[in-house]
């Protein structure tokens, strides 16, 4: 049984780290697809369909964060993290929305430097 544990904790911690790393990936995105924004046609449609894929990865770094908290029973700490940039996410997508580029994109260099941190200490 505790071999079982073992092998459920290391493949949600795998989920989860792949979870956060296809967050940050995306955000990346976002930042090129806000330069294709300024000097291209399609580029509008590009950053849209981007902020829903970047959101729907940060909807599932929560759902990673939680499946790797429950087999082990550790810390809950990832799912706060992983909540607490949901909320930032949300926010993005509110700024972006509603044309405020002068929080926009600090808070989407803010999202991609805490998705990289992330990263790393997983």
């Amino acid at each position: 049984m505790a071999t079982q544990v073992t092998a459920d904790e290391r493949r949600g911690s795998s989920f989860l780290r792949t979870a956060i790393a296809l967050q940050t990936l995306t955000i990346f995105l976002q930042a090129v697809s806000a330069g294709l924004l300024l000097t291209s046609s399609y580029g509008e449609t590009l950053h849209g369909v981007g902020a829903r894929v970047m959101y729907g990865a940060s909807m599932l770094y929560v759902l990673a964060a939680v499946l790797a908290w429950k087999p082990g029973g550790g810390s809950p700490r990832p799912i706060w993290h992983a909540s607490g940039f949901l909320v930032l996410a949300s926010v993005q997508v509110v700024l972006g929305i509603a044309h405020v580029p002068s929080v926009h994109l600090p808070l989407g260099v803010l999202m991609f430097g805490l998705s990289v941190l992330a990263l790393t200490r997983r």
